[in-house]
């Protein structure tokens, strides 16, 4: 029977002629979480904002409706009583739904911004890891040229 040939050393030696720096990676990752953490803070004060003025629509709501509910002496205090809780609910959802697109136009600058600042982030890591791996590999081209003499 043949034996199947260890190439475990020849990978090794193929690496080691060929190494990579870790350091990359790790400050790759370190970049990608920072980037992360604030696009998280940016939901996540959307999401609180959003909340909180859905809450406060939700109660101005209610206080509303609350004076529509109370009983009426006339039969026409109910048809006023209604269009006045109509009209007050118009002009509720208008404020709070001028509120939330503020919401999103914040939301959206932050992330042009952070999109933005990513790239420039990106270019600057990208340029500096070719440089460095072009150094290494012009460095470990030479040690070759020179044992193969």
């Amino acid at each position: 029977m043949t034996a199947t040939p260890d190439f475990t050393k020849v990978m090794q030696d193929m690496m080691a002629a060929f190494p990579m720096d870790a350091s990359a990676m790790q400050n790759a990752f370190k970049t990608q979480a920072a980037m992360a953490e604030k696009f998280s803070k940016v939901a996540i004060d959307a999401a609180e904002k959003s909340t909180e003025l859905s809450a406060k629509w939700a109660k101005e709501s209610l206080a509303k409706l609350a004076v529509a509910a109370k009983a009426k002496a006339e039969p026409a205090e109910y048809t006023k009583s209604m269009t006045d809780f109509l009209t007050a609910s118009s002009e509720l959802a208008t404020e709070h739904m001028a509120s939330f697109a503020e919401i999103a136009k914040k939301v959206q600058m932050e992330t042009v911004e952070l999109m933005l600042a990513a790239g420039k982030d990106l270019s600057e890591d990208a340029t500096a890891a070719v440089k460095k791996a072009t150094a290494e590999v012009t460095t470990a081209a030479k040690k070759v040229a020179a044992a193969a003499k």
